[in-house]
């Protein structure tokens, strides 16, 4: 395999491409969801690059558990530096390791926290508390999904924001857009390459939300103006809860694809014209990049598999 087998620690660079076409030309609701795949596949693919790699470079030494033959010179053979790459490889692990186990325990602990915080509260669909600062998320799990609001963000919007407000929480917990978000924070923790994609999955989530609810209200300029005014208004406040995990994206942007028409339902824009060329030479590539990934990882799961002796 020589220098290939690193190939799916760098082939992420390749899905920058497709990030930004996707999140641009897609309809949001596609471009998540690619979006999303393409992450969890990259990732996975990395982390167990670097198990292997760690296993191979390790294998050989003193007092290893490992099977004998996973250290013969065929096998060590097949990774470049394997010393230096196995070492280096198990500091790597370390911190990915770490890191997910951090973006995990503090997704459980803000949620744990964000439920008892309304405990007292009837529990009806909207939660609202009396708060001075203004704020609104959708709050998943604890039995029944919830979307909560502060007594100052409710008043700085009319009727007609509120109920585009509450659309757009809504969307979030139908599509369980926080299981996205975390699949993608967790993936950009095995391959810090995979952070734009990250980025592009929060901004998408938000302008698919956007849609429905404007969808929903039967007003585009209404949602527009909503998110407008909720931005402007929790500038600077501390973002409470599973709000923290959910980045609003670039605010121009969502608010002047709201005011401009909506965006087709189409999955793909056509071969023919240039931008459905530029889309799927890159979708190709990340394709590609993904399916290279996989066949490093399974190439060098099949070579210790056979230098395993019976």
């Amino acid at each position: 395999m020589g220098i290939f087998v690193f190939l799916p620690l760098v082939l992420p660079l390749t899905a920058w491409p497709v990030a930004r076409l996707a999140e641009q030309r897609l309809h949001p609701r596609t471009a998540t969801r690619l979006l999303t795949g393409v992450c969890a596949v990259m990732a996975l693919c990395s982390t167990v690059c670097l198990i292997l790699l760690m296993v191979v470079g390790t294998a050989q030494l003193p007092g290893n558990p490992l099977p004998d033959g996973w250290s013969d010179p065929e096998v060590r053979a097949s990774v470049p530096y394997h010393e230096v790459a196995g070492k280096a490889a198990i500091v790597a692990l370390v911190v990915v390791f770490a890191s997910c186990l951090r973006t995990l325990v503090r997704h459980r602990r803000v949620r744990r926290r964000a439920h008892e915080a309304l405990e007292a509260l009837p529990r009806t669909e909207v939660a609202v508390l009396p708060d001075h600062r203004p704020y609104a998320y959708a709050l998943p799990g604890g039995g029944r999904d919830r979307i909560v609001v502060s007594t100052a963000m409710l008043a700085c919007l009319d009727s007609p924001e509120r109920r585009a407000l509450f659309a757009h929480e809504r969307v979030h917990l139908a599509a369980r857009h926080h299981r996205h978000l975390l699949l993608v924070r967790l993936a950009a923790d095995a391959n810090p390459f995979l952070r734009p994609l990250r980025t592009a999955v929060a901004y998408t989530a938000e302008r698919w939300a956007d849609e429905e609810a404007a969808r929903t209200v039967g007003s585009r300029r209404t949602v527009a103006r909503a998110i407008g005014k909720a931005a402007l208004v929790s500038r600077g406040t501390p973002t409470p809860a599973l709000a923290g995990f959910a980045a609003p994206g670039p605010l121009p942007r969502r608010v002047a694809a709201l005011l401009g028409p909506a965006p087709v339902a189409r999955a793909w824009p056509p071969l023919s014209t240039a931008v459905g060329l530029a889309l799927w030479t890159a979708a190709t590539g990340a394709a590609l990049s993904a399916m290279f990934s996989a066949n490093s990882a399974v190439t060098l799961l099949l070579l210790l598999h056979a230098a395993t002796p019976l």
